[in-house]
């Protein structure tokens, strides 16, 4: 996959990770650590997370319109509901990460999804409370401080296990509640670190 990049440099003072690439630096400032809400919006954060797993954030963020038309919008009855036969199709996709394993998780993770919905009332309800329904904002000084894995990702990771889940190890979880803005990871340097919680 080629695609153009234009670099963005601009005054702004951003997490070490961002960089100046354009993909990296819409990301970190529209949703990295912005809490959602929304069940379908957790459901996509859980599968890229997942799928990203041995390769590096960039990796799926160039793929993430792939992704979103292989995986019908992120919509996780649909996705619980992919055949054998879909699931083929989907390893002979260029525009997502064609491993069988993925794929098979994202359709199994999709049915425990739907599972944690009629247990709780949405899967939101469920994953705000291993941080007491409200964000977790750290103060770090710089990316080398923030943390792989915590206790409520240990926590969390352990629970989705045993109802199904896969391919939600404690790192994986982690970063997805960063991605999920459950926890604020933004250093103190970052012009977004004043970000409230929503």
């Amino acid at each position: 996959m080629t695609k153009q990049l234009h670099l963005i440099f601009d005054e702004k003072t951003r997490c070490g990770w961002v960089g100046s690439k354009p993909h990296f630096v819409a990301y970190h400032d529209r949703e990295w650590g912005v809490p959602i809400h929304d069940d379908r919006k957790h459901f996509e954060m859980l599968l890229l997370e997942g799928a990203q797993a041995g390769l590096t954030w960039e990796t799926i963020l160039l793929r993430r319109d792939g992704y979103r038309r292989a995986f019908a919008e992120f919509d996780p009855k649909k996705v619980a509901r992919f055949t054998a036969k879909k699931k083929a199709m989907l390893l002979k996709n260029p525009g997502i990460i064609r491993n069988r394993l993925k794929i098979d998780s994202a359709v199994t993770n999709a049915q425990a999804f739907l599972s944690v919905q009629e247990e709780f009332g949405s899967f939101d309800r469920h994953v705000w409370q291993f941080i007491g329904g409200k964000q977790k904002v750290n103060r770090w000084t710089k990316m080398a401080h923030v943390p792989a894995t915590s206790a409520v990702s240990d926590a969390l990771s352990k629970d989705l296990k045993k109802r199904g889940f896969r391919f939600v190890g404690s790192t994986i979880i982690y970063a997805y509640m960063q991605a999920a803005g459950l926890v604020n990871d933004h250093t103190t340097d970052c012009f977004l670190r004043l970000r409230r919680s929503l």
